[in-house]
C-alpha cells in the first residue's frame, strides 16, 4: 500500500487518536454484549437450585432472605437447554441480513440501537423469568437478534476507519472484547449472586450496556470525513490510505462469483473450524474442570475464566504483531494471514491432546487448559479479518455469511461433545480433541492452499457486476 509521506503512520498519532479510541469503544461494547450473553450460564445454577420455588415451610430468616434475593424455579434440564440455546437462534437468523444492510445504512444507528435493546432485554430478564419459561425464552431470542446485529454490523466500520497497515491491531483490539466479557462474567457473577442475588447480575450488565450505548451515539460517526473532532492529519491519513479501496454500496451482490471464489471458501472452512473449537471450550471448560480437578464452584469459575484472560492478551498481541510484520515488510500480507490462521487452528487441538495425555499434575493441567482455550484467538489476525482483505466492499455481508456457517459448526460440535461425554465421561475428552484436530487440520490445509489476501476481481470497481 503506497501512502503519501505527508501522512505516514509515524507522523500521525496512533494511540491517542480517534480510530484507536473507536477500537477501544468497540472493545467495551463487545465485552458488555458477551457479559450479557454469558451471565445466564452461571446464574442458572442459582436460579434452579431448588425444586420448590417457594422454599420450605421451616426455612430460617437467613434462608428466606436468600430466596428473596435469589428466586428459584423448577425448570428441567431440557427447559434449561432450550433457554440457553434460544439466544443463538436469534443470532443465527439476523447475521446475514444485517451483514448485507450494514453496507447500505448507518452503522452508528444499527450498533447503538442494537446495544441498547440488548441491554434493555437484560434489564427485564428477571421479570421475564417470573412470567415463565416462554417469556424468558422469547426475551433471550430477542436479545440474540440485538446482539447478532451489533456483532456483525461493527465489521463494516473498518472499511472506512482502518488503514491497511493498522487493520490487525484495530480489529484485534475491538474483537478481543468478546474474550474479556466471559472472563469478567466468570470472575464476578458468583460473588454477585451470593451477596446481592442473581437478578442484580442482569441489572448491572444491562445498566452498563445502556450507558455504553449512550456514549456510542455521542462519540461515533460513520465516516472520518464527517467526524467533527478528528484532527485534519488523522482524517487525511485514513482517507489517503484507503483511496484505493473505495466501496460501491449501490452494486448488487455478485453471488455466483462469491460461490466460485476459493479464497472465500477458505475463510468459510476456517470459520467453521474456529467456532467448532471455540464452542467446545466455551460450554464445556467448567465441565472439564469439575470432572478432572474436583474443585468447588468459585474455584471452578476462576479456573474457567483464566483461558479467556490469556485469549484476550493473545488476540491483542496477534494484531500488533501482524501489523508490525506488515509495516516493516518482514512478511507479505498473505503470509501473515496464513501464519496466524495456522497458529489459531492448529494449537488448540494440539494442546487439547496434551491436556488429556500429558497432564500429570494440577499445575500442568491448568497450563494446558489455558493454552487450549486461549491460542485460538490468534485467528483474530488471520482468517477472522481475511474478508476485509479480499472484499472490503462486501465485508459486512461476507462476515454475516461466514459467521452463520461458523456458528453451525459450533452448534454441531457442542452437540457431539455432549453425546460423547454422555457415553464415556472418562475417555471421551480424547475423542473430542482428536475429532477437533481432524476438523481443524483439514480446514487449515484448505486455508493454506486456497487462502488469499488480495482484493478479488469480483470486488473491484472495474469488474462487471452482472453475474447474479
Amino acid at each position: 500500500v503506497q501512502m503519501d509521506n505527508q501522512f505516514s503512520p509515524r507522523k500521525v498519532p496512533s494511540v491517542c487518536s480517534f480510530r484507536y479510541g473507536l477500537s477501544l469503544l468497540l472493545h467495551v461494547c463487545n465485552s458488555i454484549i458477551m457479559s450479557q450473553r454469558m451471565c445466564l450460564s452461571l446464574t442458572m445454577v442459582v436460579m434452579v437450585n431448588s425444586s420448590d420455588p417457594h422454599g420450605v415451610p421451616n426455612a430460617s430468616t437467613e434462608d428466606s432472605l436468600d430466596v428473596m434475593k435469589n428466586p428459584v424455579y423448577n425448570w428441567s434440564p431440557k427447559t434449561q437447554g432450550i433457554i440457553f440455546s434460544s439466544i443463538f437462534y436469534g443470532i443465527l437468523i439476523i447475521q446475514i441480513p444485517v451483514g448485507y444492510l450494514s453496507e447500505k445504512y448507518s452503522i452508528k444507528k444499527m450498533i447503538g440501537s442494537a446495544l441498547f435493546l440488548s441491554s434493555l432485554f437484560s434489564l427485564i430478564l428477571p421479570m421475564a423469568a417470573e412470567g415463565g419459561e416462554a417469556w424468558i425464552i422469547a426475551c433471550r431470542a430477542a436479545q440474540g437478534v440485538s446482539q447478532g446485529s451489533a456483532l456483525i454490523a461493527q465489521h463494516a466500520i473498518w472499511v472506512k476507519w482502518a488503514p491497511p497497515l493498522e487493520r490487525g491491531r484495530l480489529t484485534s483490539l475491538s474483537l478481543s472484547g468478546v474474550l474479556l466479557g466471559p472472563f469478567i462474567v466468570l470472575l464476578v457473577t458468583g460473588f454477585i449472586c451470593q451477596s446481592l442475588g442473581w437478578p442484580v447480575v442482569f441489572y448491572i450488565f444491562g445498566a452498563c450496556g445502556c450507558g455504553v450505548s449512550l456514549l456510542w451515539f455521542l462519540l461515533f460517526y460513520d465516516d472520518p470525513k464527517t467526524h467533527p473532532c478528528i484532527s485534519v492529519s488523522e482524517k487525511n491519513y485514513i482517507l489517503s490510505s484507503l483511496n484505493q479501496q473505495s466501496s460501491s454500496r449501490t452494486r448488487s451482490l455478485p453471488i455466483k462469483a462469491m460461490i466460485k471464489s476459493l479464497p472465500l471458501w477458505a475463510i468459510v472452512f476456517g470459520s467453521f473450524a474456529f467456532h467448532w473449537t471455540n464452542n467446545i471450550m466455551l460450554f464445556y471448560t467448567p465441565t472439564f474442570v469439575d470432572s478432572n480437578l474436583h474443585v468447588n464452584v468459585k474455584e471452578n469459575g476462576l479456573l474457567s475464566a483464566l483461558p479467556y484472560l490469556f485469549a484476550w492478551s493473545f488476540g491483542i498481541l496477534a494484531g500488533h504483531a501482524a501489523d508490525f510484520f506488515l509495516s516493516r515488510n518482514i512478511l507479505r500480507l498473505n503470509t501473515i494471514r496464513k501464519l496466524f490462521s495456522t497458529l489459531g487452528l492448529f494449537l488448540p487441538p494440539f494442546f487439547g491432546l496434551c491436556l488429556v495425555h500429558l497432564s500429570f499434575s494440577f499445575s500442568s493441567t491448568i497450563v494446558f487448559l489455558i493454552l487450549t482455550g486461549s491460542t485460538g484467538s490468534f485467528c483474530m489476525a488471520g482468517l477472522l479479518i481475511n474478508g476485509l482483505d479480499i472484499a472490503p466492499s462486501y465485508y459486512g455481508f461476507l462476515k454475516g455469511v461466514t459467521n452463520v456457517i461458523g456458528m453451525i459448526g459450533g452448534l454441531i460440535s457442542s452437540i457431539l461433545c455432549g453425546m460423547i461425554l454422555n457415553e464415556n465421561p472418562e475417555s471421551g475428552w480424547f475423542k473430542i480433541f482428536f475429532l477437533t484436530a481432524g476438523v481443524n487440520v483439514t480446514s487449515l490445509l484448505f486455508c493454506l492452499i486456497f487462502g488469499k489476501a488480495e482484493i478479488q476481481d469480483w470486488d473491484k470497481d472495474r469488474t462487471e457486476q452482472t453475474r447474479l
